[in-house]
Parts: structure tokens; C-alpha cells; sequence
């Protein structure tokens, strides 16, 4: 027997010019958060191993009793798919494959490996007869690329989903049915001063 999942998934704060640590807009974004997630069924809290998404994902508990931490090298923060030029628009191919070559060979070449254990771990529906509600605390990428699987979108298409600071993105994943996507991006937790940071200046509204 299967259930439904409901996976919730959150960028972390706005981290420090070095991403060591959260800035205060951060801490305030990750308090509010975890006040938003307060009452609600989320029964485990799985976050990366870079500090902004650790520190993001022990504030949020920090407003949430009992629930436990997880670390795990999934969660964290890489390029989940590495595109070829055949494969995109060519009125963009150049800027797409020009932003993805900046990035250390390392996180290019283990980034499909760790984007395929996120979602056997992550997605779906799960065993058994109860629904089970699961936070993420993750990184822009991997939080694009969860998106764009439950969209059954090209692969290539999680660039171009952006999601700000401590927004709520939910997946729900039902047993016979497709994945639907309930929310993203969700920032009504956040007051005005505390939204769209994360996003490209460009796109802040």
C-alpha cells in the first residue's frame, strides 16, 4: 500500500556574502518560515550540508516541536542537469550554456548523480497507509529542478525557475495520479522587505 507525500520545499535565508552564515534578513526570513509551518503535519525537516541551508533548517525547528533534522548530501547544492546545445532554444543556448560552464567541473559532473538520489528519495508516493508531509530546506536549483520534474517538463528546464529566500514551494504526490504542484514560491509568510531576495534584480517585483 502507498500514500500520498507532500513535500514542501524552501530556499534557504539570505546568506552572508561568503554563505557562511545567515544574515539577519535571513534569520528572520527562516523564523518566519518555521512560524508558517507551524500546526501543520510536517513530521521531518531533511536540509543540505552547506551552512545557510543547515542554519535555515535549525531555525525553522526551532518553531516546530519534536520534529527532527536531517542532513543529506541530496539536499544540497549542485547543477541537477547539464544541458546540450541540441536540446535548447538556439535564441538562448549561448547564455544557457555560457552560465552553466562557470561553475567547478566538480559540482558539473556529480550534480546529475546527486539530482537522481534527490528524487528516489524525495518524490513520490511513500509506503504505507499515511500521508507523510516532508520540508526540504535546499538550494534555488535543486528546488527548480523538483518543479520541473513534477511537471514532467524538459530537463533542461529547470533553468529559468527561480525561487526567493525562505519561499515555500509544495509538491504532492498522490498514488495513481499525476505529481501536481500545489504552491511556489510561496512568500505570504514574508513581510515586503523580506521577499524576492535571492532573485536576479531584474525580476524582483
Amino acid at each position: 500500500m502507498t500514500s500520498t507525500r507532500y513535500l514542501y520545499l524552501a530556499r534557504h535565508g539570505e546568506a552572508s556574502p561568503d554563505e557562511s552564515e545567515l544574515t539577519e534578513k535571513g534569520r528572520r526570513q527562516a523564523a518566519l518560515l518555521g512560524e508558517r509551518l507551524r500546526g501543520s503535519p510536517v513530521s521531518a525537516i531533511h536540509h543540505g550540508p552547506l551552512p545557510r541551508a543547515a542554519q535555515t533548517a535549525r531555525l525553522v525547528r526551532d518553531q516546530l516541536d519534536g520534529v527532527p533534522l536531517y542532513a543529506c548530501e541530496p539536499a544540497g547544492d549542485y547543477l541537477p542537469y547539464l544541458p546540450q546545445r541540441d536540446e535548447l532554444p538556439p535564441e538562448s543556448a549561448d547564455r544557457l550554456l555560457t552560465f552553466v560552464e562557470q561553475f567547478p567541473a566538480e559540482e558539473r559532473d556529480r550534480g546529475p548523480e546527486l539530482a537522481r538520489a534527490a528524487a528516489a528519495r524525495f518524490t513520490g508516493p511513500v509506503e504505507g497507509d499515511e500521508p507523510r508531509h516532508e520540508l526540504v530546506v535546499t538550494h534555488a536549483f535543486l528546488a527548480a529542478w523538483l518543479v520541473r520534474d513534477a511537471l514532467d517538463a524538459p530537463a533542461w528546464r529547470w533553468m529559468g525557475l527561480n525561487h526567493s529566500n525562505a519561499a515555500l514551494t509544495v509538491i504532492r504526490y498522490t498514488p495513481g495520479r499525476p505529481a501536481a504542484v500545489v504552491m511556489v514560491n510561496d512568500m505570504g509568510h514574508l513581510p515586503a522587505e523580506l521577499r524576492w531576495t535571492g532573485f536576479p534584480p531584474e525580476l524582483r517585483l
